[in-house]
């Protein structure tokens, strides 16, 4: 089953009551459906995105609903909830769709704002036909819809020697503070106990960072995502405590799932370890606390990932970057345990959603290459890395920095008792550049990450 995602740039004027002046208003939405649009029936879709309003709101955590009926009911409504100085308020207006003027109709969306049930405004937005046409029809796309809570579930099935982690990582756009959660079920090889545990960690702007530790306990086995130590990660709840630490979030995923190895390794284990994103990209709410400091987190953006496998690599890098406008980029670089693969160059999983399209277009692709073009190359140490690579027709160029003074080194133990060392930044630097060959090579995309980027390096 496939869906509808595209995006719309309104601009206009608003009245607020007590005002004899008009204020300039624009909207940045993202309108997600679960059905393919089509217009001779109703179709619902969520909305996400950003308004301004001159000298009074600018919000970008924008939130509501958009109902498309042009023949049906011959409407096109949208419902936004967002924040301006502190009030509540909803935007609520519709086009009405009018076969004897069919454009001015579709472009022109009068509206009311409210506070609770009062209005406090009024006003007019236009779809700008000139310059918003081509963008709008470009940004439709028809992703194949998946079930994000399907891909919480354990996958452990009683065999020894395993690892299984959840984990989210997240960035308060308030204070800058990065959020790390990580959830780990570790079943030894000699089919000892399967034990529970993990950590949380904050990564503040200013200040050293904190990390707290719960676990091991044995392993309830859930039916939907980790449970254990009094911490849960399930349905799009993370809750729990560790050390001062206490979180109470709710995980809104804002994509489909993103596969950065190939999809098949996910559903058959076949390699030493697979790794996927359920949400990609997602926004956090609710309250996150340690010590003295607690963050009140309102559209936080960050993702949630999954790992399984025989354990860790003998030397990996891994990096999560939230580029934007719906962008992100996922890199996993590794170096095998296994004998004879530990003298072979790290193997690199690039994806890049860029645009509503994933590059590579497969997941071997950037670990293989494909008739001598297209290998990836990652040179790990701290505090840089890189990673290098190209296809036929792009290349990519990834710098991560992890700080010193913004990464924290933590060791845990692996299946067969072995010690991993992970060396993980919250709040790390990057930046990513995007060329094309049109006849020479040309610059297509850029990105420049500062303590926003989520990046980890680490060894057995």
């Amino acid at each position: 089953m496939r869906g509808t995602v595209f995006k719309e740039t309104m601009l206009g004027t608003v009245r607020l009551d007590g005002e004899t002046r008009q204020r300039r208003i624009r909207l940045d939405l993202r309108a997600d459906a679960d059905r393919i649009l089509l217009p001779h029936r109703t179709t619902r879709a969520r909305l996400t995105g950003r308004v301004r309003i001159a000298g009074f709101a600018d919000d970008p955590g924008v939130e509501g609903e958009l109902e498309v009926s042009p023949l049906a009911r011959r409407r096109i409504r949208y419902r936004l909830a967002f924040t301006a100085d502190g009030r509540a308020l909803t935007l609520d207006g519709w086009k009405s769709v009018t076969p004897s003027r069919p454009v001015e109709s579709m472009t022109v969306l009068p509206f009311t704002l409210y506070e609770g049930d009062a209005p406090v405004g009024e006003g007019v937005l236009r779809f700008p036909l000139a310059t918003g046409l081509a963008p709008f029809l470009l940004s439709f796309h028809f992703p194949r819809l998946e079930s994000h809570a399907g891909y919480l579930a354990p996958r452990w099935n009683g065999t020894p020697g395993r690892t299984e982690v959840w984990y989210t990582t997240l960035t308060d756009p308030t204070s800058g503070t990065g959020i790390w959660l990580h959830h780990e079920l570790t079943a030894p090889t000699d089919g000892s106990e399967p034990l529970a545990h993990g950590w949380v960690a904050a990564f503040p702007r200013e200040g050293e960072i904190r990390h707290a530790r719960f676990g091991p306990v044995r392993w309830p086995r859930p039916p939907d995502g980790f449970a254990g130590g009094g911490v849960a990660f399930a349905s799009g709840q993370l809750t729990g405590s560790a050390g001062d630490f206490h979180w109470k979030l709710t995980e809104r995923p804002q994509g489909p799932p993103l596969f950065t190895f190939p999809r098949w390794s996910w559903r058959r284990p076949l390699l030493p370890a697979a790794q996927m994103l359920p949400a990609a990209r997602a926004t956090y709410e609710g309250e996150f606390s340690y010590g003295e400091r607690t963050l009140t987190l309102r559209g936080a953006p960050g993702a949630s990932a999954r790992l399984y496998g025989h354990g860790n690599a003998h030397r990996w890098a891994w990096l999560h970057a939230d580029l934007g406008d719906d962008d992100v980029l996922e890199i996993v670089a590794a170096v095998s345990t296994r004998p004879g693969l530990r003298r072979l160059p790290p193997l690199v999983f690039l994806r890049l959603r860029h645009r509503g399209r994933i590059w590579p277009r497969r997941a071997e692709r950037s670990a293989i290459g494909l008739l001598g073009v297209g290998r990836f190359r990652a040179r790990f140490g701290l505090p840089e890395w890189t990673v290098t690579g190209r296809t036929a027709l792009r290349r990519i160029r990834v710098e991560v920095e992890q700080p010193a003074a913004r990464t924290l080194t933590l060791e845990y133990r692996d299946p067969d008792g072995a010690r991993a060392v992970c060396r993980n930044s919250e709040s790390a630097d990057a930046r990513i550049v995007l060329e094309r060959w049109w006849g020479h090579w040309r610059p297509e995309a850029s990105w420049v990450l500062d303590g926003t980027a989520h990046a980890e390096t680490g060894d057995r």
